[in-house]
């Protein structure tokens, strides 16, 4: 099925872009197509042609699409991302496709969710919003822009950061007629059934970074300890709700960014600073540390980050209970020192963000769903004939080393660039470096 392609608008980024703005309506649901449709956006670009209008060979370029990292995150735009002109130089144009319910794509938020009805039915209609239907919006939309291309230059190829390398195995499992390529950045997804089994990993790569953090900071941990006692005494407001231990702990998901301890380090100097001089948080570092976290912007990450793993079981908030089990991860000034957590999401976010707190039953509903169907074929993987290059990162603290090797040797004919010099934000911090050595692992031979 394509998409049907409601409007398209094209713009000029002076001297360097030509970018179009693009609606397409598809499927809520891909097994019920008549129940509803749901509205796309993306965002074409290409090289700035020398008239206003492309010659149709131009208009016929090979297709790029980016699958942004999240879950739960829209992209930005274009001109942002350091990676593109790399990719107009090889000879593509690129498509910045919002995930469904993200960015401009029929967004989900507390308040559109609440037009489904209850909690019963929000948790219903947001089963539709995982990589498999993703997948399916992907190759509706190849579909829709291809329909005039020649029919072996139909297919396309992806490059997928982080979740979005996880949408590109699924895509690889569902339609790999559609692909003509795809590169993973930091996005090898294990391979399991629930989350369990990934967050006893990246707990522990979390636990390095913490020790990397103080070993960097040493004074970070008493200053740590003296804004947690402030804010178990206080009740501290923030434009998405209030400011908990749990919500401050929570800095810890920068760490496994380049230039993310400092970061940290950065708001912590700041809420030190004001205990020391003002005895409370000052407005402009409450909000700093408020958006650190950003879920109230992005609640597809909250309410799916645990079900982008589970395959036939329920998360039963993974995170959580795997926290509780781990002491060192105690809000505990009597502790050596108080760790702060990684990507993972709590239940008490619930109840910290306003946001989050309206579709709290919803959430508590898709924790104990079972019947999540298969994201993965990895009969199909293992029988995979479309080129795939994957730069993976032994540090990574959100897609674990071992379960990113184990899932590569699942897929036959894989490239890799392995490296310890970069972290997961590295499409993005290191652009040049990534996308060199993706296009080595495409153009260079091996005798």
């Amino acid at each position: 099925m394509a998409a049907k392609l409601i409007e398209k608008k094209l713009y000029n980024v002076p001297g360097k872009l030509r970018i179009g703005e693009l609606f397409f309506d598809v499927p809520v649901n891909y097994n019920k197509p008549n129940d509803g449709n749901l509205r796309l956006f993306a965002r074409s670009v290409r090289r700035l042609a020398g008239s206003f209008e492309a010659s149709k060979e131009d208009k016929q370029l090979p297709w790029l699409v980016y699958l942004q990292g999240g879950p739960g995150f829209g992209c930005r735009p274009p001109q942002e991302n350091g990676w593109i002109g790399t990719a107009l130089d090889k000879g593509y144009q690129v498509l910045f496709l919002d995930q469904r319910g993200t960015g401009l794509s029929s967004t989900i938020t507390a308040s559109t969710l609440a037009l489904q009805g209850n909690a019963v039915k929000q948790a219903e209609y947001l089963k539709n919003f995982r990589a498999d239907n993703i997948v399916r919006d992907c190759e509706a939309v190849r579909r829709c822009l291809t329909v005039d291309y020649p029919e072996d230059k139909r297919k396309w190829s992806i490059i997928g950061q982080s979740f979005g390398g996880f949408c590109a195995v699924s895509y690889l499992s569902m339609f790999p007629e559609g692909l003509a390529e795809a590169f993973l950045c930091g996005g090898l997804p294990p391979l399991v059934n629930e989350p369990d089994s990934v967050y006893a990993r990246t707990y522990q790569k979390v636990e390095e970074r913490n020790k990397a953090y103080y070993s960097k900071f040493p004074e970070d941990v008493d200053r740590v300890k003296r804004i947690v006692k402030y804010l178990k005494k206080n009740d501290v407001p923030c434009p998405s709700g209030k400011l908990t231990p749990e919500r401050f702990q929570q800095l810890g998901i920068s760490f496994g960014m380049h230039g993310g301890i400092d970061s940290v380090h950065e708001i912590v100097l700041r809420a030190w600073n004001d205990l020391e001089v003002f005895s409370f948080l000052t407005y402009p570092t409450r909000t700093a540390i408020d958006g650190a976290g950003g879920y109230d912007n992005n609640v597809i990450y909250a309410i799916l980050h645990e079900a982008i793993y589970c395959q036939g079981q329920a998360s039963n908030w993974s995170a959580d209970r795997l926290r509780s089990a781990n002491s060192r991860f105690n809000i505990d000034t009597d502790l050596p020192e108080i760790w702060f957590t990684g990507e993972m999401i709590y239940k008490d976010m619930f109840d910290s963000y306003a946001e989050l707190n309206e579709i709290k039953e919803a959430a508590d509903i898709l924790a104990t769903t079972k019947d999540w169907p298969a994201l993965y074929d990895e009969a199909q993987l293992a029988q995979n004939e479309v080129p795939v290059y994957a730069a993976t990162y032994i540090d990574d603290m959100y897609v674990h080393f071992e379960h990113a090797s184990n899932t590569a040797a699942k897929i036959k004919g894989i490239k890799q660039f392995i490296t310890n010099t970069m972290y997961h934000n590295a499409l993005r911090a290191k652009s040049d470096e990534v996308m060199q050595q993706l296009f080595t692992l495409r153009d260079d031979t091996l005798d």
